[in-house]
C-alpha cells in the first residue's frame, strides 16, 4: 500500500462510515466514559482489600486474585477481541462487552463469597479486555488527519488519568460508603455509569457493516493465550511467592509466543487471517517502537502508585483517601497535558514524547529524593510540585505514542493493533506492579523498616525502566530527523509513510 493510498484512506469514507459524521465526538465520549470504567477497575479495588478480607473471611492469597485475577483476563483477551471487532464490527462488540462489564460489576458487589467475588471480576476482567481495543479502532474508524491526533489524546488522558486517580477515587468511595458493606460500592458504581454509557453508545455509535470478516486463527488465539498466561501468571502472583515457584514459566511462555510469532508469519504468507498480521510490526511505521516504548514506560508508570500507597499509608499512616488524594498533582498534570499533546503531536512528533520522558523522570526522581529527604509531616506538600511536572510529562508520552503507534495502522486492521500494544501495556504493567513493591518489601525487610529507602530506591528503579523508553524514543526521532533530511518534510508528510499491505 502506497503513500498516496494511505493519505487517500485517510480523508475518504473508512469501512462505510462517513466523513464529519456529525456524531463522532458525542460518541467518542461514549466510549472513554466506558473505557475509563474499565482502566479504572484495575487499580481502584486495590485500596478496598483489606475490608474485602475482613467481611468476606478470606486469606491474604484469595483475596489478592480480585486485584490480579481481573488484570489477567483482562491482557488475555486483548488481541482476540480486537481482531473479533475488526471482523464483526466493533459497534457490535462494544455494546456486548459493555452490557456485560455493567452485568459483572453488579455481580461482584453482592458476591456472598470470596470465591463467587473472583469469579466476577474474571468475567469483568474478560469483559473489559473485550472493550478496550474497540475504543481506539473506534477512533480510527470516526476521525481522520488532526482530528484523529486530538480524539487520541483525549484516549491517552483517559489511560494516564484512570490509571493515577484509582486509588483517590477508591478511597473516596470507601469514605462515603462508611460500613461493613462499603467495599462493594466499588462495584456497584459501574452500574449507573455504565447503563448511560450504553444507551450513549447504542444511540451515537455508528452502524456500519463489518469487513470481510474471514477465520479468527483458533491455533494463533490458543498460542497466543497461552504464552501471555505463562508470562503473567508468576507475575501476577508475586505477593504469594509466584516468582519463586513459578518462575519456570516464563521461559516456557516465551517459547510458545515465538511459537505463535512463527505460525502468524505462516498464515499470512499463505494469505490467510491472522489473528495478528507480522506486518503490523515490519511493514506499518512506528508501530513496533510505539508498542516497545509503551511497554518499557508502563513497567515503571503503572508499579509506582502501589509503592507510594505502601509509603504514605504504611509508612506515613495516610488513610486510603488521604494516600490518594498525595498522588493527585500527578494526575491532573497528566489530564491537562495528554489533552494538549494530542493537538501537537502531528507538529512535533516523537520529539514530543522525548521531552514527555524526560519531564516524568525529572519529577518522579525528584520526588523519590524528596520522600527520601523531607520531614514526614510535610513530604506529601514537598513533593506535589514535582509530581504534577511529571504529571505533565506523562501527559505528553502516552496520548503522543498511542497517535504515533496508530496512525498509519489500516482501518481494517485496527482492533488488532490496539489490542496488542495495550496488551504490551498490561504486560510492563504486570512486571511493574510486581516488581518495584517486590523492591520495596525486599528494602524495608533488609534496612529494618526504613520507609525512606525503600521508597526512594524503589521509585527510582521505575524512573530506570523509563529510561529505557527514552532510548526508545530518541532512536525514533533521530530516525525521524534523518528521513526529512534524506525526504524532505513533505515527502516524509505524504509520501514517506508504510502502513501494513492489504
Amino acid at each position: 500500500m502506497t503513500g498516496d493510498a494511505d493519505t487517500k484512506a485517510e480523508t475518504g469514507p473508512v469501512e462505510g462510515v462517513p466523513v464529519n459524521d456529525p456524531n463522532r465526538w458525542r460518541a467518542l465520549w461514549a466510549t472513554l466514559v466506558a473505557g475509563f470504567m474499565t482502566l479504572l477497575d484495575v487499580t481502584i479495588v486495590a485500596v478496598a482489600l483489606p475490608s474485602m478480607q475482613r467481611e468476606l473471611d478470606a486469606s491474604v492469597a484469595s483475596v489478592q486474585w480480585v486485584v490480579s485475577g481481573y488484570a489477567l483476563a483482562f491482557a488475555l483477551t486483548l488481541v482476540t477481541a480486537g481482531r473479533l471487532g475488526d471482523a464483526f464490527g466493533r459497534r457490535r462488540v462494544f455494546l456486548i462487552a459493555l452490557a456485560a462489564f455493567v452485568v459483572c460489576s453488579a455481580a461482584a458487589g453482592a458476591a456472598p463469597t470470596v470465591t463467587l467475588l473472583v469469579v466476577a471480576r474474571l468475567a469483568q476482567g474478560v469483559a473489559a479486555g473485550t472493550l478496550s481495543p474497540q475504543n481506539t479502532a473506534l477512533i480510527q474508524q470516526l476521525f481522520r488527519g488532526a482530528e484523529r491526533g486530538r480524539a487520541f489524546g483525549l484516549f491517552g488522558a483517559t489511560v494516564g488519568v484512570s490509571s493515577a486517580v484509582g486509588p483517590v477515587v477508591g478511597g473516596l468511595i470507601l469514605a462515603l460508603a462508611d460500613g461493613a458493606d462499603g467495599w462493594r460500592w466499588i462495584f456497584y458504581v459501574n452500574v449507573p455509569v455504565g447503563l448511560v454509557a450504553l444507551v450513549l453508545g447504542w444511540r451515537l455509535l455508528p452502524r456500519v457493516a463489518p469487513g470481510r470478516r474471514g477465520r479468527l486463527d483458533p491455533v494463533g488465539v490458543a498460542l497466543l493465550g497461552i504464552g501471555i498466561l505463562a508470562v503473567m501468571l508468576p507475575l501476577v502472583l508475586a505477593e504469594a511467592g509466584g516468582l519463586g515457584s513459578l518462575w519456570w514459566l516464563f521461559p516456557v511462555g516465551l517459547g510458545i509466543l515465538v511459537g505463535f510469532v512463527g505460525w502468524e508469519r505462516r498464515v499470512a504468507a499463505r494469505d490467510g487471517d491472522p489473528l495478528l498480521d507480522p506486518r503490523l510490526f515490519t511493514s506499518t511505521r512506528g508501530y513496533a517502537t510505539g508498542a516497545s516504548l509503551a511497554t518499557l514506560y508502563f513497567v515503571g508508570f503503572s508499579g509506582v502508585w502501589l509503592v507510594f500507597a505502601l509509603f504514605f499509608q504504611n509508612g506515613l499512616g495516610y488513610s486510603p483517601l488521604g494516600s490518594g488524594l498525595a498522588v493527585t498533582p500527578f494526575a491532573a498534570g497528566s489530564a491537562g497535558a495528554a489533552a494538549v499533546a494530542g493537538r501537537l503531536v502531528g507538529r512535533f512528533g516523537r520529539l514530543l514524547t522525548v521531552c514527555g520522558l524526560v519531564a516524568v523522570m525529572a519529577g518522579l526522581g525528584g520526588t523519590a529524593l524528596v520522600l527520601w529527604l523531607a520531614p514526614a509531616d510535610s513530604a506529601a506538600f514537598v513533593a506535589a510540585p514535582l509530581l504534577f511536572l511529571g504529571g505533565l510529562g506523562s501527559g505528553c508520552v502516552i496520548s503522543p505514542n498511542v497517535t504515533m503507534t496508530l496512525r498509519d495502522v489500516p482501518v481494517r486492521m485496527a482492533g488488532a493493533a490496539g489490542g496488542a500494544m495495550q496488551t504490551g501495556q498490561r504486560l510492563g504493567g504486570a512486571v511493574g506492579t510486581a516488581a518495584l513493591p517486590g523492591l520495596f518489601y525486599l528494602v524495608l525487610t533488609s534496612t529494618h523498616d526504613n520507609y525512606r529507602d525503600a521508597v526512594a530506591l524503589s521509585v527510582g528503579s521505575g524512573v530506570a525502566f523509563m529510561l529505557c523508553a527514552l532510548a526508545v524514543a530518541v532512536a525514533d526521532w533521530r530516525r525521524d530527523r534523518a528521513g526529512r533530511d534524506r525526504h524532505g518534510p513533505a515527502e516524509m508528510a505524504h509520501g514517506h509513510s508504510h502502513a501494513a499491505p492489504g
